[in-house]
């Protein structure tokens, strides 16, 4: 008669094991401080605005900012607020963060994709995000919200079936520091200390006119 043997207890020690870190940034924050990001690469000296576009796999497919036309020399071009001729003013020129991050999308189309941007998108801009067939829009900032062109904006995105939320960021910063891989324990609740280009409160750096 065979006798089997019982099988030995595997032994675990949970307490030893190293754990994943808690304090990775979430999907939307993620996306979000991408769109912030990106616009610190505008050149606007009064607003710089981001735009990230994500599909349904949570992967990036298209990023802008505020800026002027590709071949414009932007040295020739005004970027004044206000002056007494409009052509003086920057508006006629500048492309915003939603066209561009739509024009610079790495897919076929954006059709059922998100866009995270830093402000609500004006009225031009939500046209774009319609006709591209974009289904949500994710915003930070709403401080234009009574102006027409807001209240427009509005009433195309409601017509078009199309969602749109302000952002509630769980962190008001986010700190990048070129120094953290070379001191992956230097970490403060906020983030990593040392040198570092920081997305400061987002709410308040949402800058657009």
């Amino acid at each position: 008669m065979t006798i089997k043997s019982k099988p030995t207890p595997v032994q675990t020690h949970s307490e030893g094991l190293t754990k994943k870190r808690q304090d990775y940034l979430e999907w939307p924050e993620y996306f979000m401080a991408v769109a912030f990001l990106s616009a610190q690469r505008s050149k606007d000296p009064s607003s710089q605005v981001g735009a990230c576009i994500v599909n349904q796999e949570n992967k990036i497919v298209g990023i802008g900012y505020n800026g002027m036309p590709n071949g414009c020399d932007d040295d020739l071009l005004p970027w004044s607020r206000s002056a007494d001729n409009k052509l003086d003013t920057k508006y006629p020129y500048v492309c915003h963060a939603e066209l561009n991050a739509i024009m610079n999308k790495n897919s076929a189309d954006v059709k059922g994709c998100t866009m995270y941007v830093a402000l609500f998108p004006c009225n031009e801009c939500t046209k774009l995000i319609i006709q591209a067939g974009i289904k949500d829009v994710i915003y930070l900032s709403d401080k234009y919200h009574d102006t027409p062109e807001m209240t427009a904006s509005r009433r195309l995105l409601n017509l078009a079936g199309i969602t749109y939320k302000q952002f509630q960021p769980k962190q008001g910063r986010i700190v990048i520091d070129f120094n953290s891989i070379n001191h992956p324990g230097l970490k403060t609740s906020s983030g990593f200390e040392g040198s570092h280009h920081r997305l400061r409160n987002l709410e308040h750096d949402a800058k657009y006119s």
